[in-house]
């Protein structure tokens, strides 16, 4: 198997040296070259024409998330940052995975991360994982128009529950989520008649940005959840990094529910999670979609729900848009998909299975 070429870019001399040392001993990477700032990266980039790029945000010159931008048209490549737990590194790590970038990876101690190799695993998996994506065909065809001839029809089409009933839009993504998030949510109307609970595959900080982003953007209100809170129609509820969400009846309304119980295949927040507590709710109209992510989080969560409540109506991303088509496809493979949709059809049909 042909070795995967990577650009290190990383003002830090010991942390270019480090992230070469890791992925070149992980035996599927070689490291063709690295750079020194932003503006280094971008001409290395075009010469090397590596396979994957790792992208530090925060650099002198050129930063990372300018890097980003210009390689995005110079050169689309598959980009990886690595980032800092900083409030600035957490807001510019968001703006840069929702604008281009596949991945990213947090330093577990600041900027020069002198215990890099606490990462070690994600970082090779992440680059690997980013290896595999078309990042130029990716993005074109997120912003295409997809012709309706070219949508595959729903698999099922059972009939809508009561429009009397309550509703709720349950969803959950992984790698590539901030971005396809951002088309799905900031296309919903004002008025949407249903709350939305969001898992995002996602570490401690992050989501905080992830939500403010959104709501700057957004017609609808997005906020990371709360625990105890009453959820509001028209309101996007992103569950927080490091802690399961679960969505509970309480009266007439339902409740956010926030545990930091055992991860779930390794996820915390996990889709799974969030479908199966949607399993205890009585005569509410739900409709889950599944984007973009690497596994199959979700799928377990939805049989169950499935199970329970027959008048579930699911969406998964098709595989013209995903990112990572490994969510969704395993949804449709399952058989659980009533609906597969690109994501620039995804808001007006959401809309129009809760009206």
């Amino acid at each position: 198997m042909a070795l995967i070429n990577v650009l290190v870019v990383d003002d830090s001399a010991f942390m270019r040296k480090m992230i070469t040392e890791i992925l070149e001993e992980d035996g599927r990477f070689q490291v063709v070259g690295t750079a020194t700032d932003g503006l280094d990266g971008v001409n290395k980039a075009k010469k090397l024409r590596p396979d994957v790029v790792t992208m530090d945000v925060q650099m002198p010159k050129l930063d990372g998330l300018e890097a980003l931008k210009q390689i995005m048209v110079e050169y689309p490549v598959p980009v990886v940052m690595l980032s800092s737990e900083t409030r600035k590194g957490t807001d510019q790590t968001i703006q840069a995975i929702s604008t281009g970038a596949v991945d990213f990876i947090t330093k577990p101690s600041g900027a020069i991360s002198l215990d890099i190799k606490k990462v070690e695993k994600e970082i090779c998996n992440k680059v690997y994982t980013a290896a595999k994506v078309k990042v130029h065909k990716k993005i074109n065809e997120a912003k295409a128009h997809v012709p309706i001839e070219h949508i595959k029809q729903p698999i099922t089409m059972p009939g809508k529950p009561s429009l009397a009933s309550k509703k709720l839009v349950a969803i959950g993504t992984s790698t590539g989520g901030p971005r396809a998030l951002q088309e799905v949510i900031t296309a919903l109307p004002k008025n949407l008649r249903a709350p939305v609970a969001v898992v995002q595959h996602m570490p401690p900080g992050f989501t905080a940005s992830l939500s403010e982003r959104l709501n700057h953007m957004s017609q609808v209100t997005v906020k990371e959840a709360e625990h105890g809170e009453l959820m509001k129609k028209g309101t996007v509820y992103i569950a927080p990094g490091g802690y399961h969400m679960e969505v509970k009846s309480s009266g007439m309304a339902l409740v956010i529910s926030l545990n930091q119980e055992p991860p779930e295949n390794g996820h915390r927040p996990s889709v799974n999670t969030l479908f199966r507590s949607l399993c205890a709710l009585k005569n509410y109209q739900i409709v889950t979609c599944v984007l973009t992510g690497m596994g199959n989080d979700g799928t377990l969560g939805l049989k169950e729900l499935k199970k329970n409540n027959p008048h579930v109506l699911s969406i998964a991303e098709t595989e013209e848009t995903a990112i990572v088509y490994g969510m969704p496809k395993s949804i449709i493979n399952e058989g659980l998909a009533d609906y597969q949709l690109p994501l620039n059809q995804m808001a007006s049909q959401l809309s129009n299975l809760i009206q």
